[in-house]
């Protein structure tokens, strides 16, 4: 899987104008390719898109988004030496540290698949109606926990997996039936390229509506505020 250094605004590619380059911290040496900066219109466009896509997203049956977070995750393994050796050139982290992190990234998404398949974590209570209640009768009432609408997720510096592109804010949201927009970190823009390919193709395969995901690159604070303050983004997760 190649590395474009585009943003990925649901099923497109989108260059940036400018661009920053990640750096081996072992070496000093800096890393191909260019990243382009994504724009206040990049930002706005994926905010959008997520917003467009969140009524299809979460009205997706359960085992359909459930298969949708396992999908991830066999795409993370199938990518391979090429991920982890990405990301230990980026993070100067050793090979078993980072092989350790991507299984573990894999076991949450893992996890958070069975948490929806379960169905509990909706909270569903149901307090029967009272047809004889006097001085009159009342129905059912009924709760239950809905998603809020599009996430932003900020990248962490030290986990570029765990948490990161596919970590755990992003796999909390997904399951939760909210679309996610993230700014990878400028650390690790590559690693966050063929994560966020990963999920794009996981998307695509499970058929889930265009917006779901969608990740931008910026080495400085426009894009970050830009999401932040943006009225289609809900909540926002960060470590």
């Amino acid at each position: 899987m190649q590395i474009s250094g585009a943003s990925l605004i649901g099923q497109r590619n989108v260059a940036g104008a400018e661009g920053f380059r990640a750096i081996d911290p072992a070496t000093g040496a800096t890393l191909e390719p260019v990243f382009g900066r994504a724009s206040p219109q990049d930002v706005d466009d994926a905010c959008r898109l997520a917003a467009h896509a969140f009524d299809a997203y979460r009205n997706r049956p359960l085992d359909a988004r459930a298969s949708f977070l396992d999908t991830i995750a066999e795409q993370l393994l199938t990518l391979g030496d090429a991920l982890i050796e990405r990301c230990v050139a980026e993070s100067g982290l050793p090979r078993a540290r980072i092989e350790g992190e991507r299984d573990r990234t894999v076991a949450q998404l893992r996890m958070f698949a069975q948490v929806v398949r379960d169905g509990a974590f909706l909270g569903v209570r149901v307090d029967p109606a009272q047809p004889a209640r006097q001085p009159l009768p009342r129905a059912d009432l009924r709760l239950q926990h809905v998603a809020l609408g599009p996430v932003a997720v900020f990248g962490a510096s030290n986990f570029p997996l765990a948490f990161s592109v596919a970590g755990g804010d992003t796999a909390a949201a997904l399951a939760a039936g909210c679309p996610v927009v993230v700014k990878a970190h400028p650390a690790h823009p590559g690693t966050s390229a063929l994560v966020g390919q990963a999920i794009r193709q996981a998307v695509h395969a499970c058929g889930m509506p265009d917006g779901t995901f969608s990740l931008l690159f910026d080495d400085g604070h426009q894009v970050g505020a830009a999401l932040v303050g943006h009225p289609q983004i809900q909540a926002v997760g960060f470590t």
